[in-house]
């Protein structure tokens, strides 16, 4: 198994010290290094404590020598594309923790800005921490197994106000959803 814990704490901007300090409880920069390099053993209770200060899931970690990652190899700039001096991991969007767990909406026909094939990746909220979501698409849940999607624009009480992304579409209320799921990121093939 080889450890990712250099590559998940650089795409945060961690430094190694950053990282020891975020540690309950806190331990030095040194053995940081070591455990991602591999000088001192990855224990579970290690991967433990070093997930919850990364706030990622522990088995995000480590990751399988026969599967190789895709790798970020440059960073597109105003002046064109700019190579890295040496590639990274990407890391999905389940590697960048959160809040809530994550969900996939998946598009089959054109609405708004989305086109049949895109997917949503989305973060699932409790509905109080529904304000980090105001004027972002999101994702309700309705009774009968049901859904709303649309522009989230208005919450007022138990009430969520969702503006659909189809044009002419009429605002939609949907009350006292158990939770929201906010947009975090479109894939699109191309």
């Amino acid at each position: 198994m080889i450890n990712r814990i250099r590559d998940i704490r650089k795409d945060k901007g961690w430094t190694l010290a950053d990282l020891a300090q975020a540690c309950s409880p806190p331990t030095t920069a040194q053995t940081i290094g070591r455990l991602e390099t591999g000088m001192r053993n990855l224990s579970t209770k290690w991967m433990d404590r070093i997930a919850d200060a990364l706030q990622v899931e522990p088995e995000m970690l480590v990751r399988s020598e026969k599967a190789a990652p895709a790798q970020i190899v440059a960073t597109l700039g105003a002046a064109g594309p700019d190579a890295l001096a040496s590639p990274r991991d990407a890391l999905l969007p389940t590697d960048l923790g959160g809040d809530g767990p994550l969900i996939v909406l998946t598009v089959d026909a054109a609405t708004g800005p989305y086109l049949p094939g895109d997917q949503l990746w989305m973060r699932q909220l409790d509905p109080d921490q529904s304000a980090r979501a105001i004027n972002r698409d999101v994702l309700v849940p309705k009774k009968a197994g049901r859904f709303a999607f649309g522009r989230l624009i208005d919450r007022q009480g138990d009430l969520i106000g969702l503006l659909p992304p189809g044009a002419g579409q009429k605002q939609e209320v949907v009350n006292d959803p158990p939770w929201i799921a906010v947009a975090e990121m479109l894939v699109r093939k191309l």
